[in-house]
């Protein structure tokens, strides 16, 4: 049993005991046995903080239904391993040296020391996140919903935001609030804290905690910070700026709004397709050229460590870089005066390649039980379930139960990863002492 092994099974524990929960009667609102292919799809989507849902999520489920999927959701968005070592922890036990290797690879850190504080750490940028949201959220649901309700759907959404889930108890996601400064910037935030990491967002308060206190010692940001921070910037503003210009025009999404409110509107699109789940416009009424810049956008994905999916925002910076090196004709691949070692620019170019592959063969497989379906919802679906986003054309619910199974599965690898996966079904690789000669090849 490899540490990748055991942290796929995990997953699977999870995903079945979210399944026999959401089946039991007093999981559903009518009080009746749930459908277990409805039970299954939803479980895989809270685990794997997906947010697609074959059923309403306010309406179909009871309260223990609704709790349930935000108990999945979490421990989902913390990760198998970190909530295993935290329950470890609050008994009093001490980890051995395989559960640090395990914490290492699924936080992908680089050693193994202070892993307990890691841990902890974790969970109290966890719990000051979702508390602080919790409260900002309260005075529009309040107002809105009555007090015990309000509260309800403000640590639902809190929660469901920061860990980047996407589930939502309203129809319409957030379309009824997309006018809302506090809902939609207080939604974006957490879902943007989320899914940077929380190695960024430690360095981020040691930097301000040391200027605060005005403390002469000079921290310096780790390739990870600078990479991580910058892509999202980039990609942020790069989206609302294509959001805006795309969707301007269309009457069913930007039109009718100002231009304070189409801002608004662009800026949370750009936003929640970095694997969030929230909409706040009618995704299915959207252009084309929206839809697949949307496919574009939930590809790319969070940054590693944090509770979204995708091929993570370091992995496209370190493939544009690699690209960039080629036409200047360099043969070493720099970020931020640094340099990449090969066995990175290998795992990058394993991700892209192998998250191509699953998109693709789900996108085919689907297209196989389901022909009747443009292929331009198909590919948004597969993307969605792939990058663990939850955006929706509006044909998850219609679709079959074959497709469903599909995009289970293609939930559950995006999740756990594609090479994590792989090591797990094929186990670790070994060292080997051979070595064989170059040869030229021609490529492109």
């Amino acid at each position: 049993m490899t540490v990748s092994r055991t942290i796929c099974l995990g997953f699977l524990t999870l995903i079945a005991i979210g399944t026999i929960l959401l089946m039991m009667p007093f999981s559903t609102s009518d009080g009746t046995w749930n459908d277990p292919v409805v039970a299954l799809f939803t479980s895989t989507s809270a685990v794997c903080v997906t947010g697609l849902a074959v059923v309403d999520t306010g309406t179909y489920f009871s309260f223990w239904g609704q709790l349930f999927i935000l108990m999945l959701a979490q421990i989902g968005g913390l990760g198998y391993m970190t909530t295993t070592t935290f329950l470890i922890l609050l008994i009093g036990r001490r980890f051995d040296l395989r559960q640090k290797v395990a914490i290492q690879q699924a936080l992908d850190r680089p050693g193994m020391s202070g892993s307990t504080q890691v841990i902890r750490s974790i969970i109290a940028t966890t719990l000051i996140f979702e508390i602080t949201g919790i409260f900002l959220l309260m005075p529009a649901f309040v107002s809105d919903y009555g007090w015990n309700q309000g509260m309800w759907l403000a640590i639902f959404h809190s929660i469901s935001a920061w860990n980047n889930a996407g589930f939502s108890l309203f129809q319409d996601s957030l379309i009824r609030y997309q006018s809302s400064w506090l809902v939609v910037l207080t939604i974006t935030v957490l879902i943007i804290a989320g899914g940077i990491g929380y190695q960024v967002i430690l360095e981020m308060y040691l930097w301000c905690r040391d200027r605060l206190l005005k403390k002469n010692t000079n921290l310096v940001f780790s390739l990870d910070f600078k990479v991580a921070t910058s892509t999202t910037l980039i990609l942020l503003f790069l989206g609302t700026i294509a959001y805006w210009s795309i969707e301007i025009k269309n009457p069913e999404t930007f039109a009718v709004s100002g231009f304070n409110g189409q801002i608004l509107l662009a800026w949370f699109q750009s936003v929640t397709t970095r694997t969030a789940g929230f909409n706040s416009i009618d995704i299915a009424k959207m252009t084309n050229a929206g839809l697949f810049l949307t496919i574009a956008f939930m590809f790319i994905g969070a940054s590693p460590g944090g509770t979204g999916g995708g091929i993570k925002t370091t992995t496209l910076r370190v493939l544009t870089s690699c690209t960039k090196s080629i036409l200047q004709g360099k043969e070493e691949v720099l970020l931020y005066e640094r340099k990449i070692a090969i066995s990175l620019i290998l795992k990058a170019v394993g991700v892209l390649v192998g998250s191509v592959a699953t998109v693709m063969l789900a996108t085919i497989l689907i297209a196989l039980t389901d022909p009747k379906l443009d292929f331009l919802q198909i590919l948004f679906e597969a993307v969605s379930a792939f990058a663990t986003v939850g955006l929706s054309t509006g044909i998850t619910g219609s679709v079959t139960t074959a497709a469903k199974i599909i995009l289970i599965i293609t939930m559950y690898v995006g999740r756990v990863g594609v090479l994590l996966l792989m090591a797990a079904i094929l186990g670790d690789p070994r060292p080997t002492r051979v070595h064989y000669p170059e040869e030229n090849l021609l490529v492109g």
